[in-house]
């Protein structure tokens, strides 16, 4: 695919685009080779590009990108170029407003498109929020590795008794305690707790038992957790932590581990959850292999004799 046959997709994906958060091109999912080191989203009047490794064409790209934003009615044009360690995004068309903020499904979630990092919001996640949302009435919520609690204000919205977030970041649980109030949610019943969650199921379990919980671990995060063998840790102590009807959303985001991973872990250390359903992936994010893609995968307790 050339510049021009990009440029021909951008414009069918940002017709219908509103002021809520949308991916308009995803080249990260290997459908498109040339492209697998760039994606747009549409942000309200901003279009908002990352770049993770360089590229001959980047020049070209950018001027193609220009011509796009003023031609289609973005104020705002911001690269992220993620291949430069620590190097701040560049604004090349118009001004970021002091505030800007992702939109989804009536939720809203404060963003850093500054930042060269995570932007404080995963977009990729929005069926799994949904999935929270409806299924969080009067339930005690745990959320693993809440990063900015984007699942916790689903769940509050949701109806949820009380969320429990906790995540070794304390910047980030402050990002998440600005969202809930950013969304006009009481936050009495919801926990911020910077701990780090393999040293600390004591002080966790205090809080329980738990009718939902979410594990949303990062693959890789050095000292902090490795999937391939950190996540058998926390399946290990999930029995002693969940109510006798508990649901678990195991989310798992490694291009290297399928479903499978999960579900004989689950098998081997947590018989009493089976497995229910795998959640679709947001449209936007399709992949040409769906094991390599993101999995939000459904486990129900039944109690002790299920």
């Amino acid at each position: 695919m050339n510049i021009d046959e990009l440029k021909t997709i951008l414009e069918q994906n940002t017709k219908n685009t509103t002021n809520e958060f949308k991916r308009v091109f995803h080249g990260r999912g290997g459908i498109y080779d040339e492209w697998k080191h760039l994606t747009i989203d549409s942000v309200d009047a901003i279009l908002s590009v990352a770049l993770y490794f360089e590229e001959d064409n980047e020049k070209e790209l950018l001027q193609m990108l220009e011509e796009f934003t003023y031609a289609s009615g973005y104020e705002v044009l911001v690269v992220q170029r993620r291949y430069i360690k620590g190097h701040p995004s560049e604004v090349l068309i118009g001004e970021l407003p002091e505030y800007v903020y992702a939109i989804e499904n009536g939720m809203k979630f404060k963003l850093n498109l500054l930042s060269n990092r995570n932007s404080g919001y995963f977009p990729d996640m929005k069926n799994g929020r949904a999935f929270v949302r409806e299924n969080a009435k009067d339930k005690s919520v745990l959320n693993l590795f809440s990063y900015t609690c984007a699942f916790s204000i689903a769940a509050k919205m949701g109806g949820a008794k009380s969320v429990s977030n906790i995540d070794m970041s304390k910047g980030a649980l402050s990002t998440g305690r600005a969202n809930h109030h950013l969304n006009d949610i009481d936050t009495k019943g919801v926990s911020f707790l910077p701990y780090n969650i393999l040293k600390s199921f004591s002080r966790i379990k205090k809080k329980g038992p738990y009718d939902l919980i979410i594990i949303d671990p990062p693959t890789f995060q050095k000292g902090s957790f490795e999937a391939t063998k950190d996540y058998r840790k926390l399946i290990t102590k999930l029995p002693q932590i969940t109510s006798e009807e508990c649901t678990l959303l195991a989310c798992l985001n490694s291009p290297d581990l399928d479903e499978s991973f999960i579900k004989d872990l689950i098998n081997e250390l947590a018989p009493s959850f089976k497995f229910s359903h795998r959640l679709k992936n947001v449209e936007e994010f399709k992949s040409l292999d769906e094991n390599r893609s993101l999995k939000n995968l459904v486990f129900i307790r039944k109690g002790p004799s299920f």
